[in-house]
């Protein structure tokens, strides 16, 4: 089985994000014929010489008319070395909240850059994301190098601000590759027009990203039901992290601890279940557990009441500093609040700059939350497998605001 990779694509509108995904879809042979056909018939209905590729992942309505992407748009492919998942997200600053969804859960960013402009706001937004997030692996793919006769001379002036950017940032794993998403140079194969870069192509890049976040090394296992039937008890949920086997040491809320008697992944008997799988955990004996509650390994984090937290603002329903809503972490859901908020975070810089109180849409801030009772929570994980909460709406179940315990 081939190792999964989730990846994120961003960048300025026109920067030429949908068009990347387009090519890289097409030049690795993940698209189908009458795909390639609709496209290419829809590009000549608009006077287009060339199919144009980004209409593969545009898929909302209002995207094609307007050629632009808003939603974030996934898709699935696989070459000889790795599979993916690849989330296209939109390149307008009303959108930075879309941007985040797509980036929060990626191992590696393309950042697309316009060669003729090089790096602007929405290029530096995108970076400060990915840092904010924890992303490891950026690739700042210099688009439409074409257009500007493949220079070397912009390139190096491009690579450089990205560099400055990404130390400032504290980005670790950054590439920068000159490419033309329209024709295909270094997206999968190496360009021979640009014989003066001499590194690898981006998909090279991506296929190489190891999977270095250390997990837990304790299972966490939220639990989402619990199973109740003559002769059996069982603890349903998707394990986030870690592993479990018959025979484990488990770690229960209130200081208590058992013993996993037996495993059942789809129905089925299993001596071992992984991080991502859905089990149901029988444990040695009887025990007053409900959904919420978390099975977790030795090394189970402190529950606590209060805990920092970086909050994006999704909604465009304002949330005021002591508002009581609900907060969803893992299958847990309390009543908490937004006790204070230390900063708001300037997305181009990634520096805190003056408080608030009350987060509007699209705000990135540094706030402390409060819970009615406490909860195990520990600090946000690389990937989203632990750490991660959500605020919602009381009554309605609107998401409100979406977090990252620090």
């Amino acid at each position: 089985m081939s190792t999964l990779t989730r990846v994120c694509t961003a960048g300025s509108v026109d920067d030429g994000k949908s068009t990347f995904v387009g090519r890289l879809l097409h030049d690795t042979k993940n698209i189908l014929a009458d795909q390639y056909e609709a496209v290419a018939r829809t590009s000549a209905a608009r006077g287009q010489a060339n199919p144009d590729l980004s209409l593969l992942v545009d898929g909302l309505r209002a995207e094609r008319e307007q050629g632009i992407t808003i939603d974030v748009a996934y898709r699935y492919f696989t070459t000889g070395a790795r599979s993916f998942i690849l989330a296209d997200c939109p390149g307008h600053e009303q959108y930075t909240r879309n941007t985040v969804t797509g980036m929060s859960t990626a191992e590696a960013v393309v950042v697309l850059v316009d060669a003729r402009n090089g790096v602007v706001t929405q290029t530096k937004r995108h970076a400060t994301v990915a840092a904010l997030l924890g992303v490891r692996h950026v690739v700042f793919a210099v688009n439409k190098i074409d257009l500007l006769g493949y220079s070397e001379e912009a390139f190096l002036a491009i690579e450089a601000d990205v560099r400055e950017l990404s130390g400032r940032l504290g980005l670790a794993d950054v590439h920068v590759v000159p490419v033309s998403a329209l024709v295909g140079d270094n997206i999968v194969e190496r360009s021979a027009e640009t014989a003066w870069y001499g590194g690898p192509s981006v998909l090279e890049i991506l296929e190489s990203v190891a999977s270095d976040e250390p997990a837990p090394t304790g299972l966490r296992l939220p639990i989402e039901y619990v199973l109740r039937v003559p002769d059996y008890r069982g603890y349903a949920g998707r394990i986030a992290a870690g592993s479990v086997a018959v025979g484990d040491a488990v770690t229960l809320p209130a200081g208590r601890s058992a013993t996993v008697s037996r495993l059942t992944v789809a129905g089925e008997d299993v001596d071992r279940a992984e991080a991502g799988q859905s089990v149901a955990v029988s444990l040695d004996g009887e025990y007053d557990l409900a959904r919420g509650d978390l099975i977790a390994g030795a090394d189970r984090p402190e529950d606590a009441r209060r805990f920092h937290a970086v909050a994006v603002h999704l909604s465009d329903t304002p949330l005021a500093v002591g508002r009581v809503v609900e907060l969803r972490y893992g299958a847990a859901l309390v009543r908490g609040r937004v006790a204070s908020v230390e900063a708001l975070v300037d997305i181009e810089t990634g520096e805190p700059t003056g408080a608030t109180d009350t987060l509007r849409v699209n705000d990135v801030a540094e706030v402390t939350v409060e819970l009615a009772q406490p909860l195990p929570v520990e600090t946000y994980r690389v990937g989203g497998q632990v750490g991660s909460f959500l605020l919602i709406e009381p009554g309605t179940g609107d998401t409100l605001t979406a977090g990252l315990v620090r």
